[in-house]
């Protein structure tokens, strides 16, 4: 009996060691090296063999290739249909992932149920049985009756059913589930998860059906299997916010037929998960009074102008090391722009705790954050409400200089629009046209801004 050959693979680049390492040689990850079977080379089975992504023609000259526009499917939800860039693209692969009970299969079940009704579509089930996915449906309301169910996790053996129903849409619940015949490891090892995507991947691109693939995460929160399944589809969508909310956050991290970083916001109910049409409202939290420390930046995520409430809570530090924490913002950035407030403005806070929040569980990544971050700051610190209708953004430099941020007429319509008649901007963002209702003060240093918000 031949002796079995053992190798350790990383899950985060697919590489292989012949030894244990506390770090990858090949991507230099920490702790991602697990130990596995070396794979005998197999014949891939009979009839399911694919063929290149494109028949072998020659160099081709790219002015000369035929790319025509294709129609997307609409999931019958607008946020997620934003989300993907407008819709599903024929032939695409999408992968979403989240945190467990976040709501990934109950989105994904009304979205195909709502495509059966012209499309044929397929449910891949890997983790519930057919009986549990029918209670969800029921309990949901929707209608399956034209959904076809395959509780399967062989990939030949889905195959032959996406032979045999020829749909338009593959929902697979979930790829870490999967595995092939030709490969003797376990379904969701690191080898199973890639072949199988792989696979799902090539299907897509021959033959126009859509795939959407439901990913596990790991407990650091990322995506679970090798780096490389991200790079192999086309659309990476990640479930945000707490799963204690009855609030869903859907942002693409990946789209090649889209916008990156597009957001969708759901409400989670009773009957499924239900697009919010005004997003903003979730984001900004409604005090009876004015408060200190609090201030409406207009942010931009994607395509998409949002007013989102940002919240500081300034006291006196009881320790020698004051503590600096920042909730839902760049934490990095928080002890940047206390030195900026010190240096340029004359306001000092090394002897204050510092706490920030982003109201309602948003996740802000763009600098145009800095100038209502500190807006927020000196009002907690100094116990002074901002004026009522005010909103801001603008990026904050080292040299107390606030430079523009992009898109800044988008950001102005959309803070008019919700009801506020004064935003403080970069002066470089100041639009040429003045907007019905809504003053625009331009600002350049970071002591000016603070003059004019009170």
């Amino acid at each position: 009996m031949a002796k079995v050959r053992t190798q350790y693979v990383c899950s985060e680049c697919g590489g292989t060691s012949p030894k244990w390492a506390g770090r990858c040689p090949h991507c230099g990850a920490w702790n991602t090296l697990q130990e596995g079977v070396v794979e005998p080379p197999r014949a891939a089975a009979a009839g399911h063999r694919f063929a290149p992504l494109a028949a072998s023609g020659g160099v081709q000259w790219l002015d000369q290739v035929v790319a025509a526009e294709v129609p997307r499917f609409s999931t019958g939800a607008e946020e997620f249909d934003r989300v993907l860039g407008g819709g599903l693209v024929p032939g695409s692969v999408v992968l979403i992932g989240g945190d467990p009970g976040i709501g990934k299969s109950t989105l994904l079940l009304q979205a195909l149920a709502h495509l059966s009704q012209s499309l044929p579509v397929l449910y891949v089930s890997g983790e519930e049985s057919a009986a549990q996915v029918a209670l969800r449906a029921r309990r949901l309301g929707v209608d399956g009756s034209k959904v076809p169910l395959l509780p399967e996790i062989g990939l030949e053996r889905i195959f032959a059913g996406v032979e045999a129903n020829k749909p338009a849409v593959i929902v697979v619940d979930s790829i870490q589930t999967l595995y092939t015949e030709q490969l003797t490891s376990a379904p969701g090892s690191v080898a199973q998860v890639r072949d199988c995507a792989a696979q799902l991947t090539r299907l897509a691109k021959q033959t126009g059906v859509a795939v959407v693939m439901i990913g596990h995460v790991t407990k650091e929160g990322t995506l679970a299997g090798p780096r490389v399944l991200e790079h192999m589809v086309d659309t990476v969508l990640y479930f945000e916010g707490d799963t204690h909310s009855s609030y869903r956050l859907v942002r693409a991290f990946k789209n090649r037929f889209g916008a990156v970083n597009e957001l969708g916001v759901f409400a989670m109910t009773d009957r499924g998960l239900r697009g919010v049409a005004n997003p903003s409202a979730l984001f900004l939290s409604q005090h009876d009074k004015h408060v200190a420390g609090s201030c409406v930046l207009v942010t931009q995520e994607g395509s998409r102008p949002l007013l989102v409430e940002v919240q500081a809570l300034v006291d006196t530090a009881h320790v020698p090391n004051p503590r600096r924490l920042s909730v839902g913002l760049e934490p990095a950035r928080l002890a940047m722009l206390l030195a900026v407030l010190h240096r340029h403005a004359g306001i000092a806070c090394f002897d204050q705790d510092v706490f920030i929040n982003a109201v309602g569980g948003v996740k802000i990544g763009e600098p145009a954050a800095d100038l209502a971050v500190l807006f927020a700051i000196v009002s907690s610190l100094k116990d002074r409400p901002l004026p009522s209708g005010l909103a801001v953004f603008g990026e904050v430099g080292l040299a107390g200089e606030i430079r523009p941020s992009p898109r800044g007429q988008e950001r102005l319509r959309e803070a008019a629009k919700l009801g506020f008649s004064r935003v403080i901007a970069p002066k470089a963002n100041v639009p040429k046209k003045p907007i019905e209702g809504l003053e625009v003060v331009a600002v350049e240093r970071i002591d000016a801004a603070l003059s004019a918000a009170w």
